[in-house]
């Protein structure tokens, strides 16, 4: 049975893979974009199985007129992949203000507009699946991307908080969190802070860093997402990548022990 599939953000990378990835099997997308031109090429091969809608996320009122508008088109919104976002790299220091407004007015609150005009919709149904594209640096850091990890740290609280609260309305959430990927994530769709040489070296040395097959293939994700969305019983959390389950193994391995090495003196903490 085909589904009918919210994707924000579906202009290029994951979005825009996904979305291909539902349409080809015959499901129904309303794919938001802020520049609809983005999407003739999947208006023109699938037709009235995608539904374009001109959005800009961090509009609340233009959020819920668009949820509203997708729903009125097709009937129902069975899913929503919450994938909107950008990367904003550069040290705390450096970061304006605006900057880092910018970055949690996307990331997370036009996710959260997003969550909440879906949820009504989803609770009249008795059925739904939000997911949340969140990213390994939610659970874990890389210096650098300070406010980036700030934004989608927030989207993980937000979401294993909302997950409780709407399972009784028959709505499962799930957090997917992409490793790093060859998108435009870390290119042209990216925002650098200017830069500040000292930290230079401290740049160099984390990116130099990298293996040559740190950066997955993002059309490889596209098996994992459907397997997802098809879940009767999706998980909360998912990884996508390779690099992600030993990453985030190591960094918690490592505040275990310090938690534990600390723990006498936070538990005399507590008074009583």
């Amino acid at each position: 049975m085909s589904k009918t599939i919210l994707i924000t953000g579906a202009s290029k990378g994951f979005g825009k893979i996904w979305a291909e990835a539902f349409l080809k099997r015959g499901d129904k997308v309303i794919a938001t974009a802020r520049d609809l031109n983005s999407l003739n090429d999947l208006v023109q091969q699938y037709g009235d199985n995608i539904f374009p809608v001109k959005l800009d996320v961090n509009d609340r009122e233009a959020v819920f007129a668009a949820v509203k508008a997708g729903k009125d088109h097709f009937g129902r919104i069975d899913t929503l992949i919450n994938n909107a976002g950008f990367g904003l790299f550069g040290a705390v220091e450096e970061t304006t203000e605006q900057q880092a407004r910018e970055q949690m007015e996307t990331n997370f609150f036009g996710l959260l507009w997003v969550t909440q005009a879906v949820i009504p919709i989803m609770r009249e149904q008795k059925s739904g699946h939000i997911i949340q594209v969140s990213s390994v640096l939610g659970v874990v850091t890389l210096p650098v991307l300070g406010i980036y990890n700030a934004s989608k740290f927030a989207v993980e609280g937000l979401t294993e908080s909302l997950a409780p609260e709407v399972a009784q309305f028959g709505i499962k959430v799930s957090l997917v969190e992409p490793n790093g990927f060859s998108t435009d994530w870390g290119g042209a769709s990216a925002v650098q802070t200017a830069a500040n040489p000292l930290y230079d070296k401290l740049k160099t040395d984390l990116f130099g860093s990298f293996p040559a097959d740190f950066y997955g293939k993002p059309e490889a994700t596209t098996d994992a997402v459907l397997k997802l969305v098809d879940s009767e019983n999706p998980p909360l959390r998912l990884f996508l990548g390779k690099i992600a389950y030993p990453f985030v193994q190591q960094n918690y391995e490592t505040r275990w022990a310090e938690w534990n090495a600390w723990k006498e003196v936070s538990a005399n903490a507590h008074g009583i």
